[in-house]
């Protein structure tokens, strides 16, 4: 080193550090193996769709499946379909569960994998011994409205004349269908058409929730279209369900006094009622005649009731005679197999699209009954709790690798398709049904012992066979081609009703007016999990709850006058985030130890309430969730139990909550809303007063001062996006869809706790207070004195009893002055001519001068790698889970801000397919990923240089505001005013 001069010693250091840097920027490999003989309908780079159905055993939709190289990445709706058109968050969510990598990859006896040829020996040699023994075999299923798999099981039942198919849904519908069934004359559930509807009157019933098998969502929100004849809502419920938090007029009663005022409503519909509500309710029926509707829940008589009010008063809503035939719940027959199974009288249980282990109350019973049962095969795609007591594991394909057929709603008949091979080594339960019913199994090659493709089955030969015999002669289409190609078809047929001449006398002398001490349950599903069969799903563990806005987690829901009686509290910690008590619950003989509390504005005195679909003991994703197996509380499966205890445990349970102020704090003109009579009679000005910036002087116009130069947007394509606050609902359908389209990462329990949620789309959902500052004034505490201002604002921050709710979405503004712009470093972040606020990841140094600049706070920061990282084991961690990615949208790495981006790609490819076909871009082309999940169409997106446009007219309707516009951002996101039809 002696020797070595300054020059040379900066030249090898300078050549060291370069050499360093060099290495330390090497991008991974990543090896792509590129078509040999490329399919004729493969293009890369430009998505396939395929017309399909999606059913999992409780959801259904007619759906389009977006396909890319082969890989299913996306479910959007099927605009042919005339039923079944909404995509939930759950239908949406189930693509991820094609890719989940806990499926089980092939079939086994007693745990130890085998061939499809061993189990088909295996199984038919028993199912021979069982039938010789005259011992039943019970094929156990969920709601499985295919004809052509009913078909199919006749086949089964000729060779073994002992079979049986019992229905048992885990949310079961048996008491409507039994109730339709005595009203309507058929065991299925009405469809109800609110085209002609002005008045809901609806007790209990969830119907913008999973009430009904199709949801109502759409017909609502177009009914809910400004004027004179708005529909008005009413709804007596104990929980603040979804559809509560939508109703114009909200009755908080615990669950038996909602039963019995509708038992005064229906007597005063006979004139013999006293109750002074029950005769405000029926006067409000009776005025709008025809054009009213009733909905209940709860109960065979509550449904019955119902029915015969809008029997009585010829509701159009029942006009049409359709029914849905979606669901088929019959707990008789679930309640007589699980006597056969005590008599031992049940040799063969076939168990499909059904965990009874997990969703019956009396699980010792039934563990104890399948433990002498023969024969147990389990057809569930992954491990359950009910397939770990099954001696043979036969694993059904996911839905989209899938052959079938259905018949949801009368006059409509749908199939579903393959969008791609088995992923793994399962097989149709169809499939194994039909070679189990040929005791010659010769006929499986040995080619295809191991693994079987949806060309070589046999159920796909009898899908085709059964529906040119049976749907093509009465359908609306040529072929079965053309069947598959559409996804639905509708059917010619005439329905058979038997009608019972006179039950009403039955359902009031039936009906249930007993007490008991102690809180009354109502168990409900969310809009996240439903009964619980996605459970394992992250995109849903992590899907707020539109009303608590909690995720991985159910609790009870309390009042906050029954809080206070039992000494529970919800606090808020130093980092923000929420903490609160546990209790015991205790109902007969049950006790559940420390159950979170949420203290819940709205719910009925009296009575608590607490979401099924929770607690499960397998499932890595769902063993990550907090929560108890509310089905043990499921008792005569009545979602309404009396009698409950609770007691306050030394427990603290941390929520992971996405929103934590309840209320605007005063602030009314961020959520607009206004009732119909003031929308109706008064000016503008009144109820959308246009926001200005104040001077000394006078009040300045938002367009008339600025610190930007303005932006020339005549030219070529400019975009807005338009949210209508009067049709959103708050169901979350458009977050699942972001996160789908835009490879938005799931973050876990204890990230959504320090707010570090990657939601590009969030549903702000707002309470509304006794206190406003005009009435905080009278009572002198002043903005202008800031001594008072503390006091002022607690009583701001606090929500009502029984409080109104409104529901925003908020993603990215896009803002034309858009302030993170100015005070990026690296210029990441930019405007677009377009009008959209864009990213350029790999330009972004996370500095997070952009979030904080943003008013609006919707930029999302990578504080990790949520990709290929064990910290966060979900679907982006794996192979097999990374294969629902969408290639058009960078997967975001640590340190990277993100946020909306309008879905750039999606505008990007329609304009590439005009130019290519040489044409202008209708109006209505233009779409993002959430303005295509909308079920209820608050969402639109459009261009406004087309001055004939839909968004141009909604952005020059009176009822259109921007965001904390006068702030000067300018957004490229506007709303339109709530307008309630309140009396």
């Amino acid at each position: 080193m002696g020797n070595t001069t300054r020059r040379e010693f900066l030249k090898w250091m300078g050549f060291g550090i370069a050499s360093a840097t060099l290495a330390s920027c090497k991008g991974p490999v990543i090896r792509s193996i590129p078509y040999l003989v490329k399919p004729e309908s493969i293009t890369p780079g430009i998505p396939v769709y395929y017309a399909s159905t999606m059913f999992d055993g409780f959801d259904l939709a007619s759906v389009l499946v977006k396909t890319r190289e082969g890989r299913p990445i996306k479910i959007e709706p099927n605009t042919e379909s005339l039923h079944f058109q909404n995509v939930s968050s759950r239908v949406q969510a189930s693509l991820l569960l094609l890719y989940e990598n806990e499926r089980l990859k092939g079939p086994s006896i007693k745990r130890q994998s085998v061939s499809w040829n061993d189990v088909d020996k295996y199984v038919i040699s028993q199912l021979k011994q069982i039938r010789k023994k005259g011992k039943k075999i019970v094929l156990l299923s969920s709601s499985f409205p295919s004809p052509s798999t009913k078909k199919l099981f006749q086949t089964f039942e000729k060779v073994y004349t002992t079979a049986s198919w019992i229905t048992y849904d885990a949310y079961s519908y048996s008491s409507a269908l039994d109730a339709t069934k005595e009203i309507l004359g058929i065991r299925a559930l009405p469809h109800y058409d609110l085209s002609q509807i002005e008045l809901i009157v609806s007790f209990d019933a969830d119907f913008l929730g999973d009430w009904s098998p199709e949801s109502l969502a759409k017909s609502y929100a177009k009914q809910k279209k400004t004027g004179a004849n708005m529909l008005r809502h009413i709804q007596v419920e104990s929980n603040m369900s979804l559809t509560g938090a939508n109703s114009d007029r909200r009755i908080p009663l615990k669950p038996s006094q909602v039963h019995h005022l509708l038992y005064e409503v229906y007597k005063a519909m006979h004139g013999d009622s006293n109750h002074y509500l029950a005769q405000k309710i029926y006067k409000e029926i009776k005025i709008k005649g025809s054009k009213a509707v009733v909905f209940a829940y709860g109960s065979k008589e509550a449904y019955a009731l119902a029915l015969l009010i809008n029997k009585k008063i010829r509701s159009h809503a029942l006009e049409k005679n359709l029914f849905l035939l979606a669901k088929e719940s019959n707990d008789l027959s679930f309640k007589k197999f699980i006597i056969d199974l005590e008599k031992g009288d049940i040799g063969a249980i076939l168990i499909n699209n059904a965990n009874p282990l997990y969703t019956y109350p009396k699980i010792k019973e039934l563990k104890n009954g399948f433990k002498n049962v023969e024969l147990t095969v389990s057809f569930s795609p992954k491990e359950d709790e009910t397939s770990d007591l099954m001696k043979v594991w036969a694993p059904t394909n996911h839905w989209l690798e899938s052959w079938g057929d259905t018949e949801p709603i009368t006059g409509m008949y749908t199939l579903m398709q393959p969008v791609i091979q088995p992923l793994f080594n399962t097989r149709q339960f169809q499939d194994s049904l039909l070679i189990w019913s040929n005791t010659k199994i010769d006929h499986i090659s040995k080619k295809n012992s191991m693994t079987y493709h949806s060309s070589n089955l046999p159920y796909y030969d009898f899908l085709k066979n059964f529906f040119k015999k049976n749907i093509l002669p009465i359908s609306s289409v040529s072929s079965f081609n053309e069947a598959l190609f559409k996804g639905c078809v509708s059917l010619y047929k005439e329905i058979k009703l038997v009608r019972n001449q006179n039950p009403t006398k039955k359902y009031l002398q039936t009906f249930d007016h007993s007490k008991k001490e102690g809180f009354e349950l109502k168990l409900y599903t969310t809009t996240a999990l439903g009964d619980g069969t996605q459970s394992n799903n992250p995109w849903l563990q992590e899907l707020p709850d539109p009303i608590t806005r909690t995720t991985w987690e159910n609790y009870i829901t309390l009042s906050s006058f029954d809080a206070k009686k039992l000494g529970i509290r919800n606090w808020h910690i130093g980092n923000g985030a929420m903490d609160g008590d546990c209790v015991y619950l205790t109902m007969g003989n049950i006790t559940f130890k420390n159950v979170p509390v949420y203290i819940q504005p709205g719910q009925a005195l009296g009575s608590i309430g607490l979401a099924l679909g929770y607690g499960h003991n397998k499932g890595k994703v769902s063993c990550q969730s907090v929560g108890i197996n509310a089905y043990y509380l499921y008792e005569n499966f009545n979602i309404l139990q009396k009698g409950i205890q609770l007691k306050k445990s030394s427990r603290i349970h941390k929520f992971s909550c996405t929103q934590l102020q309840h209320t605007m704090g005063g602030r009314n003109s961020i959520a607009r809303e206004t009732d119909l009579e003031t929308f109706l009679t008064q000016k503008k000005e009144i109820w959308n007063k246009e926001e200005k910036i104040k001077t000394y002087k006078v009040d300045i116009p938002l367009d008339k001062i600025t610190l930007w130069k303005e932006k020339d947007r005549s030219q070529g394509h400019h975009f807005q996006l338009a949210i209508d606050l009067n049709a959103c609902i708050g169901c979350g359908s458009c977050i699942i869809a972001c996160h789908a389209e835009n490879n938005v990462p799931v973050v876990g329990k204890e990230e959504i706790r320090k707010f570090r949620d990657m939601h590009w789309l969030r549903i702000d959902r707002y309470y509304s207070t006794e206190e406003s500052f005009e009435s905080m004034a009278k009572k002198g505490l002043s903005q202008k004195n800031l001594f008072y201002e503390p006091e002022m604002y607690k009583h701001l921050l606090e929500p009502e009893y029984n409080p109104k709710v409104i529901f925003q979405p908020v993603m990215c503004q896009h803002c034309n002055n858009a302030p993170c712009e100015t005070v990026c470093p690296v210029a990441a972040t930019s405007h677009g001519r377009q009008g959209q606020n864009m990213m350029a990841y790999n330009r972004c140094v996370g500095t997070r001068y952009c979030a904080n600049n943003c008013p609006y706070k919707v930029r999302r920061f990578n504080w990790f790698n949520y990709a290929e990282n064990d910290q966060f084991d979900f679907y982006m961690n794996n192979d097999i889970g990374r294969m629902v990615l969408n290639p058009d949208v960078v997967v975001r790495s640590r340190g990277v801000m993100e946020k909306c981006s309008l879905c750039i790609q999606m505008t990007q490819a329609t304009i590439a397919k005009a130019k290519k076909e040489g044409r202008k871009i209708k109006d209505g082309e233009f779409h993002t990923s959430c303005t295509k999940a909308c079920p209820t169409g608050a969402l639109s997106f459009g261009d406004i240089n087309d001055p004939k446009s839909q968004i141009v007219r909604k952005l020059e309707d009176d009822r259109s505001y921007k965001l904390l516009d006068f702030i000067g951002t300018r957004p490229n996101v506007f709303y339109q005013v709530k307008v309630r039809h309140s009396k």
